[in-house]
């Protein structure tokens, strides 16, 4: 979807990606297929073009720095390097004096027990790096009777245990700041997960004051300007509200690219996240965020959602999006629909 935007542009995007089937490969100038850690291949790719981005956050720092020894990597390698470690990331948002879950780090079974005497339960524990869409987490609502056990159904890798946050809805910010600092954000948006993988985005999020949604806007900008951020980026947030009624937001996670809650963006945003981002790595000014409606609903298509593609089309209103993925597996996202809502 970047390298559409780009090319919508009249720039021409070159692949980089270890996966011969990536489905970028379809709508780019130039690819190649290679390992992450081959930095050879590296440097020649980033020698054949003007900047690097990318839209996937396990990519190994070793491969970022030599990409940006080259070209300019936008985001930095300094910006994702933060933002793929857990730990990392939550000092530093706390760091900046923005609410967080209470978190400690664990690195083994021993210090397992000694955190969930800190935070408490229900608590969620989750590895360090390499996580998303519920991979690589554990809920632990009762008292932990084998903390060697939980350790090891996530192969004993480095973890954070982070407090349950009582939140009355999961919402993300996905906002831009370009090469000179110009910062855009698109209006908060609601979330709503099923089996940890998002299902369904809604913009503007229902019952969200305005001064709670400025709220969540001036934290997003606030990471972005402490990381030296270029590009698209989403702040996962919990919308919470304390015992005299009062709204707030707490920061769960950075995600360092464009983001599955920003897809509605493309029919329902002036200015769509991947052009933006592609505004923003180029030096150029930013689009407009403003919703081209009154509101916005994006759907994922989950493994066979898919298939019912035939229904989705034949459906006023409705815009399909297929991300040319070989197999619909379980769990695995293999497209997503938007509706745009214009009336009054």
């Amino acid at each position: 979807m970047i390298a559409v935007a780009a090319a919508q542009y009249g720039l021409k995007a070159h692949i980089y990606c270890p996966d011969p089937d990536s489905p970028a490969f379809e709508v780019a100038g130039r690819r190649t297929i290679a390992a992450y850690d081959d930095a050879a291949a590296l440097r020649a790719f980033a020698e054949s073009v003007d900047v690097v981005t990318y839209e996937f956050e396990n990519i190994p720092s070793a491969a970022a720095e030599i990409l940006a020894a080259s070209r300019p990597l936008h985001p930095s390698a300094a910006a994702l390097a933060t933002t793929q470690d857990r730990l990392t990331e939550k000092s530093f948002v706390a760091g900046l004096g923005i609410p967080v879950a209470p978190f400690r780090a664990v690195d083994d079974a021993a210090g397992l027990a000694e955190a969930i005497a800190e935070i408490g339960l229900p608590a969620v524990l989750k590895t360090r790096r390499f996580g998303y869409d519920g991979k690589g987490q554990v809920m632990l609502r009762d008292a932990v009777a084998d903390p060697t056990a939980v350790m090891a159904s996530l192969r004993d890798q480095p973890c954070i245990l982070e407090g349950f946050v009582a939140f009355e809805a999961e919402v993300s910010v996905v906002a831009a700041r370009n090469v000179e600092g110009g910062f855009s954000a698109y209006d908060p948006c609601a979330n709503e997960h099923r089996h940890h993988i998002l299902a369904r985005t809604v913009v503007p999020v229902p019952g969200m004051a305005p001064e709670t949604a400025a709220e969540a806007v001036a934290i997003a900008r606030t990471i972005a300007e402490a990381l030296d951020y270029v590009g698209v980026l989403a702040v996962e947030m919990f919308l919470v509200r304390d015992t005299d009624g009062r709204a707030s937001v707490v920061v769960n996670e950075i995600a360092p690219r464009v983001h599955n809650s920003g897809h509605w963006t493309i029919e329902g945003a002036e200015t769509s996240q991947f052009a933006q981002h592609v505004r923003a790595i180029c030096g150029w000014p930013l689009g407009s965020p403003a919703l081209t409606g009154r509101s916005a609903e994006m759907l994922n298509l989950i493994g066979d959602q898919a298939d019912d593609w035939t229904r989705i089309l034949a459906e006023p209103g409705r815009h399909l999006h297929l991300y040319g993925k070989g197999e619909a597996r379980p769990g695995r996202k293999m497209g997503h629909v938007t509706r745009v809502e214009t009336g009054s």
